[in-house]
């Protein structure tokens, strides 16, 4: 069907020439991803328009964002790293409930930046929902910082273990309600920097590679690296050594800083209008199609209802193009009798347009992929928690009078990402890109592949180390060393390198267009079910060892804590497997790039960025 509101157009040596100009602003006047011309005369863009984006977005609005997101990282680690220190020795919480406290927190925090998005893509815009959520996260860290220095808000020191006083009922719900208030902020915030960095490039998924892509997504990675690692180092030192005053202070004064600098840089920021709820659009989707689903659907796909105009803020950098997938939604689509209103627009809950349609399709296709990272997240989150518990009872001595505090393993984590991300970036890259001519060197099913095989080698070595260290302190009386435990952590920091980079790629390209802040919110929502799963796990094993030999007791030295690790293993190697399956019959989402190329004679389907650096037109198709 031919859209109502279109040009006329004959193609010329020099771009296009309009024959008839209507009346209504037509698709590709609306997007400013592309600027047509006719004999060099003609020019659908303002020149004040060109200048004010040649000064808008770029590498200069990388210091503004990044600066909110690493003061926000910075914090977050400084806080959790070494939470559950605070939580057993100063709020006195027995092991496991300390342990669940957190992964119900980390689950909460994860779970926000799903309402986050839903708002920055309906109404609010990426900025203000960053700046709101900043506002939020730092009101939840003056909270939390203020139960720690006012002794009302906090149980008193222990005079013997047997004499505890356990944290009342007032002092557990200002800990608890600052905790949400930094969730709540963290819902903000998560979901809509990577977009918005992204945004300052114009990787809207149309680009004809995706080189600036993989280096932003890596720069992303990088940035968040070396703040966790100055918070591991820093901020861990000074509440073992200083007091927890001063750090939880650190971070909170940080964080303050980072607030002012996102706001400053206000006008360098590209700000792309948000296209409304895209709830509301799937769901009239979902509604239109019920509503048809006795309506014979057509022999020619070609004749569902389309209208770039309509489409046009939902659909800046090309639409979607149907595919033969899920077509009982494409009922949707299909025009009947009743359903176009008397101003000449379809009635949304009747009649949905072939784009809105594989908006859909789109999401629904990426949750079995999407799903892997819940795991991944469960089996990796003992890392902070029964691993540090670990550290606390080995020697921890770097020389006769320095110990090295026990959350501060987790800086190998950050190490070995940070390492990995270099070489990945500067050298694996380059290297792989020679045979699989692609400028991102390997595809992001790939990367997600690897990860997932490397991740299951961390739990391994952390079986492995428990058993020996055990062993060693039962028969012999011997804390080993607690650098026995940096294999583990290392190999985590490697498998985040590829997994966790590789599904934020996937989250982003897969999405569509308008609904990128809530596709990014996915990848926190993977993260918070992880953690969820990762309290509910450690809740069975508690309640179903307890009388046979309890994996999981306070007293690590009479637990069973590799053989924990060894179950996690396990559901590590039946996520692989699942993982594999669902790559291997993936269909890529197909979409139309309209490219301002005067030998390119109009538009056409280009698939993705992986398929544009390939150079192949291919209409779907697994990449693996």
């Amino acid at each position: 069907m031919t859209p109502k509101h279109c040009l006329k157009c004959i193609y010329l040596s020099q771009g296009y020439q309009c024959c008839s100009a209507p009346k209504t602003k037509p698709y590709w006047l609306i997007s400013q991803q592309f600027h047509w011309r006719a004999s060099d005369t003609f020019t659908f863009m303002a020149e004040g328009e060109k200048e004010k984006q040649r000064k808008q977005g770029g590498f200069k609005t990388m210091p503004f964002i990044l600066a909110n997101e690493v003061c926000d990282r910075f914090a977050t680690t400084g806080f959790n790293a070494n939470m559950i220190t605070y939580l057993t020795q100063q709020m006195h919480m027995p092991l496991v409930e300390a342990s669940n406290t957190l992964t119900n927190f980390g689950g909460t925090a994860s779970l926000t930046p799903i309402i986050g998005a839903l708002i920055a893509d309906s109404f609010a815009g990426r900025f203000w929902t960053i700046a709101a959520g900043s506002i939020f996260y730092q009101l939840g860290m003056i909270s939390l910082t203020l139960s720690v220095v006012i002794p009302s808000l906090h149980p008193s020191q222990c005079i013997s273990h047997e004499t505890c006083q356990k944290a009342s009922g007032w002092q557990l719900f200002i800990l608890y309600a600052s905790l949400l208030f930094t969730a709540i902020g963290s819902g903000g915030i998560r979901p809509c920097v990577v977009p918005f960095g992204a945004d300052q490039f114009g990787l809207n998924g149309t680009q004809p590679t995706a080189q600036k892509g993989w280096n932003f997504f890596n720069l992303y990675f990088f940035s968040m690296g070396l703040a966790v690692l100055l918070a591991l180092t820093v901020v861990v030192y000074v509440q073992d050594n200083v007091g927890w005053g001063w750090g939880f202070g650190i971070p909170t004064i940080a964080m303050f800083f980072s607030v002012i600098a996102f706001i400053v840089g206000y006008p360098l920021y590209v700000k792309m209008k948000p296209g409304g709820s895209p709830l509301t659009r799937l769901t009239q989707v979902v509604v239109a199609a019920f509503k048809k689903k006795n309506v014979v659907p057509p022999d020619d796909w070609n004749v569902l209802y389309q209208d770039k105009e309509l489409d046009a803020d939902i659909s800046v950098g090309g639409r979607l193009h149907h595919t033969n997938q899920l077509e009982f939604f494409d009922r949707a689509a299909i025009v009947t009798e009743g359903d176009m209103l008397p101003s000449g627009y379809p009635n949304p809950w009747r009649l949905s347009t072939v784009h809105r349609v594989e908006e859909l399709k789109s999401i629904i296709r990426m949750l079995p992929i999407w799903a892997v990272g819940i795991l991944l997240i469960t089996s990796l989150s003992h890392n902070y928690t029964f691993a540090i518990q670990q550290a606390h009872i080995m020697d921890r001595h770097m020389s006769r009078h320095f110990q090295i505090p026990a959350a501060t393993l987790s800086i190998f984590t950050v190490l070995g990402m940070l390492i990995s991300l270099a070489i990945y970036d500067r050298f694996f890259v380059p290297l792989a890109s020679r045979f699989t001519k692609r400028p991102s060197g390997i595809t992001y099913f790939q990367r997600m592949g690897i990860g997932l095989c490397i991740a299951m080698l961390s739990n391994v070595s952390a079986a492995l180390v428990e058993r020996r260290r055990r062993n060693a302190m039962n028969l012999h009386g011997v804390s080993i060393s607690v650098f026995w435990l940096v294999p583990q952590y290392a190999i985590h920091g490697l498998a985040e390198t590829f997994m966790s980079v590789g599904h934020m790629e996937f989250c982003y390209d897969q999405s569509p267009e308008s609904m990128r802040s809530t596709a990014t919110a996915l990848f926190w929502l993977a993260a918070s079910i992880g953690n969820y799963l990762g309290t509910a796990l450690v809740t069975i094993v508690h309640n179903y060892t307890k009388n046979s030999g309890d994996w999981l007791q306070d007293d690590l030295n009479k637990a069973k804590l590799d053989n924990y690790y060894w179950l996690v293993t396990a559901l590590q190697v039946l996520n692989l497997g699942y993982y594999i399956l669902c790559a291997k019959y993936y269909t890529m989402k197909p979409l139309e790039v309209l490219e301002d190329d005067k030998d390119m004679k109009g538009s056409k389907i280009v698939g993705t960025k992986q398929e544009v650096e390939l150079g192949s037109a291919k209409n779907g198709g697994n990449l693996v």
